[in-house]
């Protein structure tokens, strides 16, 4: 296997981490039981409001780390729900630690690593975080860096935390894919110049924001086609 003559000149592949490589939502699943009736609906407002507090501190020139905006989102889901549990608070910070990845994803970091393709994590997320993650879904040893805006201060769309990509990996935007499935992180990337895959996995329609993606794919199945690996 080898890269191809690809129309897009693709020489490095660039990951967002959560909703992409990782289901958030697993955290919450693998503790359903104890959480109750409630739990999808928790799970939903949690994710909403740890990506509104991103942004809104970014505004606000308020940053904290991901990690914490983590927890206090979940502070906010868990007394939306009525669910005042410090213990189960916990165990479901543990469990973000150690999401699972989706069922495609080992698959083909491999396949890109196999070809020879740089890979980076570009995230949000923390480097406890992430480096957490990837250790235990064992994906240590296909990604080459783990990228997060902790190094900025900053979170994402800025279009820093995009650059940050090129000036680590070397590589100019235009010759980056980037794979997101949260569509404002997409968007983001594409309106800074790199060659976006969206992984619209929930058929979610499309955002109206500037930036459009190279290609839409429902999981990343069809990355190596667009990458120009075969």
């Amino acid at each position: 296997m080898t890269l191809s003559d690809h129309e897009v000149g693709i020489k490095a592949c660039v990951f967002d981490a959560y909703g992409t490589l990782f289901d958030v939502h697993s955290a919450v699943n693998s503790l359903s039981e104890k959480i109750g009736p409630s739990h999808a609906m928790l799970s939903a407002l949690w994710r909403k409001k740890q990506l509104e507090y991103t942004w809104l501190r970014s505004l606000m020139n308020e940053y904290v780390d991901f990690w914490q905006v983590t927890g206090e989102a979940l502070d906010y889901a868990m007394d939306e729900y009525k669910i005042n549990d410090n213990a189960l608070h916990a165990e479901l910070m543990n469990a973000y630690l150690q999401l699972k990845t989706f069922p495609e994803v080992k698959e083909i970091l491999t396949l890109l690593k196999r070809c020879g393709i740089p890979t980076a994590i570009l995230t949000n997320g923390s480097p406890k975080m992430i480096e957490e993650a990837v250790s235990r879904a064992g994906l240590s040893d296909l990604i080459d860096h783990n990228l997060s805006v902790d190094e900025l201060g900053l979170y994402k769309p800025d279009p820093k935390v995009y650059q940050l990509a090129v000036d680590r990996l070397k590589v100019p935007a235009e010759q980056i894919a980037f794979q997101s499935s949260n569509a404002w992180d997409a968007s983001g990337a594409a309106t800074f110049g790199m060659q976006v895959a969206w992984i619209n996995r929930y058929s979610q329609p499309v955002e109206r924001l500037p930036g459009e993606p190279a290609v839409v794919f429902s999981d990343l199945s069809s990355l190596p086609g667009f990458v120009g690996v075969c």
